[in-house]
């Protein structure tokens, strides 16, 4: 009876190692299809592309004229403001207010957004090989939320002087202090504050994050955005 045991247990594992061998050698088979041949490197610079790539397309279009005040990401002015605006609209010197607060405000928005691009390649150029196999496999949005935790901060720092100056640059903190101002003296009415610059460098930002993120999804999902044979081969592995 012992001899007939032992040979069984040995063909019993032998079976077993046989199966967990094929199981192994087609998990490898798939990883290597699904992209998995890829090495640091190229996902590195295949990440790096792409949000080069997604971030030039997006500021360069927010920076053109029109960029913000003839788009999707113009921006309107705070609800709070149209008590100001409503106001004024039978003020003689200031029935346009509205529209010529919005027009200025969309203009300093497109002065500011060219200097959204350096604060973006220094946080691409620290993006670490973990980072970047978290984007290539995260969810659509993945790279923009990374660029967003990384850069919202100190984007906002340097985009407030900007947009300050922008709005001088375009005269729209001075006309809006006028409009607050001959808004204040009406009778009845509670008291506006005239500060734009917070406002307009938030809505700046989402504006641009916004567009990013459009960019990041074409990139994710048609193929005919990946305009190089790096972000071909980087790329497919997240399509499977």
């Amino acid at each position: 009876m012992k001899n007939i045991i032992l040979p069984v247990l040995l063909l019993v594992f032998s079976l077993q190692a046989n199966a967990q061998f094929k199981d192994l050698l087609n998990k490898a088979k798939d990883a290597v299809g699904s992209g998995a041949g890829l090495s640091q490197d190229e996902v590195g610079r295949g990440l790096k592309e792409a949000l080069d790539k997604g971030v030039g397309e997006a500021v360069d279009f927010l920076h053109a004229p029109d960029g913000y005040y003839k788009s999707a990401y113009k921006i309107l002015i705070p609800e709070d403001a149209q008590k100001v605006t409503n106001k004024l609209k039978a003020v003689p010197g200031w029935s346009n207010v509205e529209r010529d607060l919005e027009e200025k405000m969309n203009r300093a928005a497109e002065l500011a957004a060219a200097k959204a691009k350096p604060i973006f390649v220094n946080a691409i150029k620290k993006m670490t090989f973990k980072d970047a196999m978290n984007i290539l496999m995260g969810e659509k949005n993945a790279a923009t939320q990374y660029l967003h935790n990384s850069t919202y901060d100190p984007l906002f720092g340097e985009f407030m002087p900007v947009i300050q100056s922008a709005l001088d640059e375009v005269n729209a903190r001075e006309y809006w202090r006028g409009a607050v101002n001959a808004y204040n003296k009406l009778p009845f009415v509670s008291k506006a504050n005239p500060e734009l610059d917070r406002y307009v460098t938030e809505k700046a930002l989402a504006g641009l994050f916004s567009l990013v993120e459009k960019k990041e999804r074409s990139i994710r999902e048609n193929t005919g955005e990946r305009t190089s044979d790096l972000l071909k081969k980087v790329f497919a592995k997240q399509d499977k």
